[in-house]
């Protein structure tokens, strides 16, 4: 984590102007539910199919949506404040690759 000093404007801040939809809770505004996890789920699914009905090596599709995957995993972690544990896989895969 970075130390530095991050400005604030001077000025008054405007509110932000997202609001929940009917029957969300205040809090889970902008948060990845169990709604989006089946999105995601049948787009890896359909992908999948897709790229095997066109002929594409099960090696390959596997290796395809298994880096989609890690891909997601780290912008979720990233973008849910998960620096500390980005920071540790990063440290892991520098030490693993330089023999350590």
């Amino acid at each position: 984590m970075s130390d530095l000093f991050k400005s604030r404007p001077a000025g008054p801040v405007p509110a932000c102007t997202c609001a929940p939809a009917a029957g969300e809770p205040a809090d889970a505004v902008g948060r990845f539910g169990p709604t989006h996890a089946l999105i995601l789920l049948i787009a890896v699914l359909g992908l999948g199919s897709g790229l095997f009905l066109a002929g594409t090596p099960l090696n390959t599709v596997f290796t395809l949506l298994g880096g989609l995957g890690a891909i997601g995993a780290a912008t979720l972690t990233a973008a849910g404040g998960g620096r500390r544990l980005v920071t540790a896989f990063i440290e892991a895969a520098v030490r693993s690759g330089a023999g350590k």
